[in-house]
């Protein structure tokens, strides 16, 4: 299948460069551009890419706005959001996350990681090296006062599920927890597919914010 994008970024440069790398790939195209986080909501709505690449500062709407109503069908139809930021340990990336982001990328890191990243976003993988997103998100939550804190669903989750959620805020791959757990690839999916319906994230990336914030996880 071919993977739609939607690219947003106030720079029209930036937006040029990345719709042209894009664009280059067999598996991906992009079906729009827009320059602001009110354009991003609008194109989202009526385009209904796989993925955005969303810039986070820019006029009219900033991308975490845009992404909580882009996201806030929590659907696992709705388009995924891939932000884009100049610095790794920004509070806006947080933001952004806990707003629905599936992921985030550094604007530095070489082009090609972006295509890689738009490809593990479309699956509904957590986006690239785990120790980072964690990172980011422990550095965060330690700071942010004890807010949601105990989402819904996580007391029905079972002992198994619990584990498995733990695991995966660590930044255990399927394949690892496969060997973590001794069970099967059709096992920790089922698990993981579970764990996601019970406490409605959305994708990986979620599960790792809400299992911080939960207190599930210590950042330590």
């Amino acid at each position: 299948m071919t993977i739609s994008v939607l690219v947003v970024d106030d720079q029209a440069l930036i937006r040029t460069a990345f719709a042209s790398l894009v664009d280059s790939e067999e598996d991906m195209h992009v079906v729009g551009e827009g320059a602001d986080g009110l354009q991003a909501v609008q194109l989202a709505g009526t385009l209904r890419p796989d993925v955005v690449l969303m810039d986070v500062r820019m006029p009219v709407l900033d991308g975490i706005e845009a992404t909580r109503r882009i996201t806030a069908g929590g659907g696992s139809n709705d388009p995924r959001v891939l932000i884009l930021t100049t610095f790794d340990l920004d509070e806006y990336v947080f933001e952004a996350l806990r707003a629905g982001a599936s992921g985030f990328l550094l604007k530095s890191r070489p082009l090609e990681e972006l295509l890689s990243a738009i490809r593990v976003v479309a699956e509904g993988e957590a986006l690239l090296a785990p120790s980072v997103t964690r990172r980011l998100i422990a550095h965060f939550v330690e700071r942010a006062p004890a807010r949601e804190r105990a989402p819904e669903g996580l007391a029905e989750l079972t002992e198994r599920e619990r584990e498995v959620l733990t695991l995966v805020a660590q930044g255990l791959s399927n394949a690892e927890l496969c060997g973590s757990l001794h069970v099967s690839m059709a096992t920790v999916k089922t698990h993981v597919s579970r764990i996601l319906t019970k406490l409605g994230a959305r994708d990986r990336t979620q599960l790792v914010v809400l299992a911080y914030e939960s207190g599930l996880v210590s950042a330590t």
